[in-house]
């Protein structure tokens, strides 16, 4: 039996993302943020979000992927965590897709480092791949230390 779910997707370098859209709190611009000394360093910093303290993580370190050109500015995806919310910084905000269960796919064999490691599996669009991000796994830091 199949399942629809709906996924906020976002990009990152050239690859489409997707989260569960109930795990997502808000979609908000660019905010400054004030960096926080000795943090890992895919903690690009702390964000005040209407009075609430957020930490913003560098999805493109987190992904071992290029980082952003510094004429551009990345977004924010709040998602809520058992420890409260935290903002994913990604390139740019794409659409909420409803996709079906029928479609999951695991992730290709050809996909490899930490992209692998932090998907869930894929949604073959058509004309893209969608990647299923597990936001669990992606916001653990100290599953990985080094990032």
């Amino acid at each position: 039996m199949s399942t629809d779910c709906q996924l906020c997707t976002f990009y990152l370098d050239d690859l489409y993302f997707g989260v569960d859209v109930q795990k997502v709190q808000e979609v908000i611009r660019y905010q400054e943020m004030t960096r926080v000394p000795l943090a890992p360093p895919v903690v690009r910093g702390l964000i005040n979000l209407r009075g609430q303290i957020v930490t913003a993580i560098d999805m493109r370190r987190r992904l071992d992927l290029p980082l952003l050109p510094a004429d551009r500015l990345p977004m924010n995806v709040v998602i809520r965590t058992d420890s409260g919310p935290l903002s994913l910084l990604v390139d740019e905000i794409g659409d909420v897709l409803e996709v079906n269960s029928d479609e999951f796919e695991q992730p290709p064999e050809n996909l490899r480092g930490v992209v692998r490691e932090l998907i869930r599996g894929t949604y073959k669009l058509k004309g893209r791949l969608l990647l299923n991000l597990d936001c669990d796994r992606a916001v653990n830091l100290t599953a990985n230390e080094n990032n």
